[in-house]
């Protein structure tokens, strides 16, 4: 039934692009009919141009099953779908005015501006139809929730059963853990269904459709036995990565005279991609810095009034190869907060923060001041999180090639922040999504992670 009816949301969408498509097409006739410059030579009516108007929606289709866009997968972020959706459009009319050339032999007369609008419009278009289906698509899968179970309650099964919580719109449905430690019957609100080694039968019980195995310690021969439960009962299994990835996520497999060797990736940015992101860092916090003024010099008058001490906060952090810095922030705790503490991390409803620095911690306005760590280079736009030279040292000693995050810039946002993993969360994952970003990196990668900070800053629930 799943699967029939994930056809038909398809289909849906192929016809609701097919008919955005020709709308967007007919608009680009009739607006260069209205615009007169360059003034076209013949003005046709627009059945003459009724074949070039069915190759161009049928070659974009085409394009768009081969870039795999009506292969629908959970999940996948609206700035993935739109660029994703913006090169198949513009692989497509290209493909669609060769096409056209090809099958009338340059006997086709048609405004080269039509082309130009047809390739602008349809994408606007078709961004404005996936609304509509994305919305439906949404509103099934709420409606028709797939069931999940979850191997493992500890820490990364806790944090996977968040995220399920906390999403609606991706249609899973919590159904509770399986679990091998005795005695526990609940966790976070969920019933802890039985032990691992039942799974097939908790899937049988329950109507369980995915499983999802948050065992990163477990060996392999644990995690195959689990796979093959749940396929047993024709369940889908998805499986959270083991700390192995963090360890030899990027690797190249040399030949010692017949003895195959497995070498980690070297991760560091140089050359071009080096400049290139310098070049963006300078542009984006020299104008961001200019536009800002106004309200940094807003907050630092509040901060004066609200209470005694300095409006900034300078705090060493370590940078690029291991090297402290100092980063800056607008003060949000009392001048004395780790007089008694020592350094310790925030916390939610931290007793030293101040009554405006619990507003501006909150929606990130504190850090405001650290576009000029970017400016004069000490940091990045984006990258890994800079922590305090203590707290490297505790992590150094127990993550896994934790220190490879010091091999760049330190960032304003990062890869693991936009993924909810800020504040008290794990540092073991923190690393993972770093180490990530940094084997990774592309500039377009940069601009996604800025675009979702941006769309995220009024609602990150682990800011505090």
């Amino acid at each position: 039934m799943q699967r029939k009816t994930s056809w038909v949301l398809s289909l849906l969408t192929v016809i609701v692009d097919a008919a955005m498509l020709v709308v967007a097409f007919i608009a680009a006739y009739y607006l260069r009919r209205v615009t007169q410059y360059p003034r076209p030579l013949n003005e046709r009516p627009f059945s003459y141009y009724s074949g070039m108007l069915v190759i161009h929606t049928a070659t974009v289709l085409v394009t768009f099953f081969l870039y795999r866009i009506y292969h629908f997968r959970r999940g996948i972020s609206r700035i993935d779908k739109s660029w994703s959706i913006v090169a198949a459009i513009s692989f497509g009319s290209v493909a669609a005015v060769a096409l056209t050339a090809f099958v009338y032999k340059n006997e086709l007369d048609y405004p080269r501006a039509v082309v130009v609008y047809a390739w602008l419009l349809s994408i606007v278009f078709v961004m404005v139809g996936r609304l509509f289906t994305d919305w439906f698509h949404a509103r099934f899968r709420q409606a028709n929730p797939t069931r999940v179970i979850v191997v493992g309650a500890g820490d990364i099964g806790r944090m996977i059963m968040q995220k399920i919580t906390q999403s609606p719109r991706q249609g899973y449905q919590m159904v509770g853990f399986a679990d091998d430690l005795p005695g526990r019957k609940e966790v976070s609100g969920f019933p802890v269904l039985g032990p691992t080694n039942q799974l097939r039968y908790l899937i049988q019980q329950h109507s369980v459709e995915e499983v999802i195995i948050g065992l990163p310690e477990a060996n392999h021969e644990e995690i195959l036995d689990l796979i093959s439960q749940a396929e047993q009962q024709k369940a889908t299994v998805r499986v959270f990565p083991d700390v192995f990835q963090i360890i030899a996520s990027e690797i190249s497999i040399d030949d010692l005279n017949g003895l195959p060797l497995l070498t980690v990736r070297d991760v560091a940015l140089r050359g071009w991609r080096m400049a290139v992101k310098r070049a963006m860092d300078l542009v984006v916090s020299a104008i961001t810095l200019v536009l800002i003024s106004p309200l940094m010099v807003f907050i630092a008058l509040l901060i004066k009034m609200d209470s005694p001490g300095a409006v900034f906060y300078a705090q060493e952090r370590m940078g690029l190869d291991a090297k402290p810095f100092q980063v800056l922030k607008f003060r949000s705790m009392r001048v004395d907060a780790e007089r008694d503490t020592g350094p310790v991390w925030a916390k939610k409803n931290d007793p030293r923060v101040t009554r405006l620095g619990t507003f501006i911690r909150k929606h990130s306005l504190d850090e405001l001041p650290q576009f000029i760590n970017v400016l004069v280079g000490d940091m990045s736009l984006v990258g890994p999180r800079p922590e305090r030279p203590v707290f490297v040292e505790q992590f150094r000693q127990v993550v896994p090639r934790y220190m490879d995050r010091h091999r760049e810039k330190a960032g304003l946002t990062g890869w693991a922040q936009v993924n909810g993993l800020r504040g008290d969360t794990s540092i073991i994952e923190r690393t993972k999504y770093d180490l990530w970003y940094i084997e990774n990196w592309s500039l377009f990668l940069d601009i996604k992670i800025i675009l979702k900070t941006a769309f995220g800053l009024f609602r990150d629930e682990n800011a505090y």
